[in-house]
């Protein structure tokens, strides 16, 4: 299934819902009220919602009153306000990694373990939503596609063996950064951490659905030009690696997400280099989970 978190034109009510290409959008709870009526509510419900809403889908069908079109429907960051940070895996994709170090002017280094950051429940925006350009903050601003994981479970210390049993789902993240203050402050938090700076969606494609999270190609535009263009295969750590190192010690909850890293050709490994700009648009694009759209503003 596709899952949106998303609002009716003309409404303010936050509505979890699946989302169907030809349909528009299934409202969840007024099709059940027994079922969860948010996305961190009906993830945290485990199987059994899943379930009960697979059996309101069918006994559904086709019915008109039950789906909203699309072009009445608003949609969300899935997760429109997470409970903590955004998760986030730094230098995962071999060429980012040299990209990143030619940029710089020094030798690339590999990571021998996932290198962890964070974004704060503050940045995240939607489908369609403005990134603000920051002028006052910063003067390159810039794009990061990213697959990003989302955990179905409470887990701690999982193991290679148990680590996917955690995953509810997968959607796309754009890591916008603002590459001068991420290397003036020494750390990456604040360039990371900008308001608008992390673009989730258009929805959770749950796991059964998404199937193996490697081999899918993952690509991002900027006006229609394509900047970036790999797969999901070419990451250093996969997702059950990245699972297993975050979780050591440390609790992951239902509806955390983690984002798991980009591929080469961002603005800043570019030459001449190449930051984004107002009235710029950027689609995000996962294969089995549809595209990402945001303009800069």
């Amino acid at each position: 299934m596709k899952l949106v978190s998303y609002t009716k034109k003309g409404g303010a009510d936050v509505r979890l819902g699946v989302f169907d290409e030809r349909r528009g959008v299934f409202d969840v709870h007024a099709a059940s009220r027994e079922l969860p009526a948010t996305m961190l509510e009906f993830i945290a419900a485990g199987e059994p919602a899943a379930a009960a809403l697979r059996q309101a889908l069918q006994r559904a069908g086709d019915a008109s009153a039950a789906w909203t079109s699309l072009d009445q429907a608003t949609l969300l960051a899935p997760i429109p306000l997470p409970r903590k940070n955004v998760f986030c895996v730094g230098r995962n994709y071999k060429l980012h990694i040299i990209e990143g170090a030619v940029a710089r002017g020094v030798e690339p280094t590999y990571p021998k373990v996932p290198e962890f950051f964070s974004k704060p429940p503050t940045a995240v925006v939607g489908h369609d939503a403005t990134v603000e350009l920051h002028e006052r903050v910063t003067k390159m601003l810039d794009y990061e596609v990213e697959l990003a994981i989302v955990v179905g479970r409470k887990a701690r210390d999982l193991t290679p063996h148990n680590a996917m049993s955690a995953v509810f789902g997968y959607t796309i993240v754009n890591d916008v950064t603002a590459r001068d203050a991420q290397r003036d402050h020494g750390q990456w938090f604040k360039g990371k951490g900008l308001d608008t700076s992390c673009p989730m969606g258009p929805c959770i494609v749950t796991a059964d659905e998404f199937g193996e999270p490697a081999g899918h190609r993952i690509s991002l535009t900027v006006n229609g030009e394509t900047r970036q263009d790999s797969n999901t295969a070419d990451m250093l750590f996969g997702v059950a690696e990245i699972l297993v190192s975050l979780s050591a010690g440390l609790t992951l909850e239902p509806g955390d997400v983690i984002a798991t890293g980009t591929p080469s050709g961002v603005g800043f490994g570019m030459k001449p280099q190449q930051f984004l700009k107002r009235g710029d648009v950027i689609v995000a694009r996962i294969d089995g989970i549809g595209e990402l759209r945001n303009r800069v503003g």
